[in-house]
């Protein structure tokens, strides 16, 4: 069973960078896609992104695409977000998942607390 925790989230100003990071406990990392998630107060979990095992496919939501991008190093059992060109629309909290690569939540079997990641205007 591979546990999660993400990292790295706070508050930027609208045009500010973060970087998130999704540790993982446990042997089997390298085995699972990474997707991360979002979900703002009042409204549905959103798909940001996934990486598959390998780091050899990506996909993106498409309001993330050419702001975020997902990489992981398997070496040390991370992945991570890094988020550009931020907007007070991107305010939310930031979840990672292990599991199959796939835009579903429903496809992801391990879940990180998450991380509040706030944009200012």
């Amino acid at each position: 069973q591979v546990q999660l925790v993400e990292s790295g989230g706070g508050l930027v100003q609208t045009g500010g960078s973060l970087r998130l990071s999704c540790a993982a406990s446990g042997r089997t990392f390298s085995r699972y896609a990474i997707g991360w998630f979002r979900q703002a107060p009042g409204k549905e979990r959103e798909f940001v992104g996934s990486i598959s095992w390998n780091g050899g496919y990506l996909h993106y939501g498409d309001s993330m695409k050419g702001r975020f991008t997902i990489s992981r190093d398997n070496a040390k059992n991370t992945a991570y977000l890094q988020m550009n060109s931020l907007k007070p629309e991107d305010t939310a909290v930031y979840s990672c998942a292990a599991g199959s690569y796939s835009r579903r939540p429903r496809d992801y079997y391990a879940w990180g607390q998450g991380t509040q990641v706030t944009v200012s205007s």
